[in-house]
């Protein structure tokens, strides 16, 4: 049954065409005349490789995107960054009016496929699924916020509407440090009301109200440097692996448990001598077996739904991190990275339009997802500032893989069912 849910979803919306305006119907019909020309222009920007390091690649897909941005009456630039940050920018593209509520839209330009990666080009593999690089994540959700604009502006509905649309060129790797290349996105974000994120859709009844934060964590031990066979007495200690495996079980088994919340050591090297490159990911050690360890550096990940629950994790691994075996000593320097978008009651609320127009086009209810299935995300950035909602865009499946898809059949309800949302909120 499940796949005819796609098919049923473009017959059953004349059926219900009775619960929708006059500007709202033709809205829907614009979608459905300009779908030729929207999988035209997805399949342009998906030919493009713009992995994050490829700026002149990221630049020629929002050079793509200002062409359909100037042709609606929007005011488009590009958002330069420090040479330092080693990226290539952001494409920005405003309307200013007084109507309905303020709407900043996310989307981004960049993929993870690198120019030095096989190249996958748009391809259908069938009446329903395409493949291509970047064709659901998010070249896909980028396309969809053009073919919704478009059908609201060939119908004179995007008059005296204030939108902002906003591509990152680099979600999948952000330039560091973050306070730099997404400064301009959260300034220009807080003149805004709502927030409407395009990453890739999980379910075609499913929308984000929260995704969890993340954040980095960097955890040295040492040791007494002797022969083994003294390892566990007075004089040698435990050694610093012995410290380091310790600190590891006890986060385990004091947070492991908590909703939401999960850390992860990545990367772990111990010895006699130890060096590691964050930089890089890359570490080198010296040691032999019958040495006590005498160094280790773990790092890793902690993702987290909340600020509070960030923060009482960290004093939780803190406690554990203070609490020495004989004979070593550990320290714990924690990073920041995307903070959590928390589930307000001022997204709910914005769920709750795009239910009712998902249900008046006789597609069904659309409930919030469950916020531990989704990472952290550009919008992230901003949540607490205005009214978000995420995992609008393109469904399919195998982002971030070679052989990513698109669902074909899912996308033009999903352009649709856009369109009216940005319609009901900016009237």
């Amino acid at each position: 049954m499940k796949k005819l849910i796609p098919l049923l979803l473009l017959a059953s919306v004349s059926a219900f065409a009775q619960n929708l305006k006059a500007p709202e119907q033709k809205i829907v019909a614009k979608v459905k005349a300009d779908l030729p020309q929207t999988l035209d222009l997805l399949k342009e920007v998906v030919n493009i490789n713009s992995g994050t390091l490829n700026h002149a690649g990221v630049r020629a897909v929002g050079d793509v995107f200002k062409r359909e941005f100037d042709a609606m009456g929007f005011t488009t630039e590009w958002v330069t960054l420090p040479d330092s940050l080693n990226r290539a920018g952001h494409f920005v593209a405003t309307r200013k009016g007084n109507q309905g509520k303020k709407l900043f839209l996310i989307g981004h330009l960049d993929t993870v496929f690198e120019k030095s990666m096989p190249f996958t080009p748009f391809t259908k593999l069938n009446d329903s699924t395409a493949t291509g690089q970047g064709a659901n994540d998010m070249k896909g959700g980028d396309v969809m916020i053009v073919a919704a604009l478009k059908a609201l502006h060939a119908n004179g509905l995007l008059d005296n509407t204030s939108i902002m649309v906003y591509f990152t060129g680099d979600e999948e790797s952000s330039g560091k440090p973050t306070s730099v290349s997404r400064k301009d996105f959260i300034d220009r974000a807080k003149a805004y009301d709502i927030a409407l994120a395009y990453e890739t859709a999980q379910s075609f009844g499913i929308a984000a109200t929260a995704r969890r934060g993340a954040s980095g964590w960097e955890l040295t031990t040492h040791g007494q440097t002797g022969h083994s066979s003294g390892v566990f007495g007075k004089r040698a200690g435990y050694g610093s692996i012995y410290e380091a495996a310790r600190i590891l079980n006890e986060f385990r088994e004091t947070l492991s448990a908590e909703q939401y919340l999960t850390f992860n050591p990545g990367v772990m090297v111990g010895g006699t001598e130890v060096n590691y490159d964050p930089k890089t990911a890359e570490g080198t050690t010296v040691g032999k077996s019958n040495i006590v360890a005498q160094k280790t550096i773990v790092t890793g990940d902690l993702r987290f739904l909340t600020e509070q629950q960030k923060d009482n994790a960290r004093a939780k691994m803190r406690q554990i991190v203070a609490k020495n075996l004989p004979g070593t000593s550990a320290e714990i320097e924690f990073s920041d990275g995307i903070p959590g978008m928390e589930p307000k009651p001022g997204n709910a609320k914005v769920l709750a339009v795009l239910d009712q127009v998902s249900r008046d086009l006789g597609m069904g209810s659309v409930k919030a997802g469950d916020p531990g299935s989704r990472g952290a995300g550009d919008i992230s950035y901003i949540a607490e500032y205005v009214d978000c909602l995420d995992g609008l865009g393109a469904s399919g499946s195998g982002a971030h893989a070679p052989g990513e898809t698109i669902n074909l059949k899912e996308y033009p309800a999903l352009i649709q069912r856009s369109a009216l949302l940005m319609y009901r909120l900016t009237r």
